[in-house]
């Protein structure tokens, strides 16, 4: 019949196009959390146990920036 309207439920998924990149698993964002805690703890403790962790943390953040970026220029062109 020419009247009929084909409903499509509001949150139906698109049909699947290209895969999904999801990156790799890492133990990086749990020692960000586990040395912004001990800066955390440390300032009441101890300011030279703050500045060594704070160095600790932002080498870890260094060192994920670095894995996010390699692992980005890695994708196809398209995905950029």
């Amino acid at each position: 019949m020419a009247d009929e309207v084909e409903h499509v439920h509001p949150h139906a998924a698109a049909p699947p196009g290209e895969a999904v990149h999801l990156p790799g698993p890492s133990y990086l964002p749990v020692l960000v959390a586990l040395f912004t805690t001990i800066m955390v703890v440390s300032v009441v403790v101890s300011w030279w146990l703050f500045g060594i962790a704070a160095l600790i943390n932002l080498a870890i953040i260094i060192r994920w920036i670095r894995d996010t970026r390699r692992d980005i220029a890695e994708l196809p062109l398209e995905h950029h």
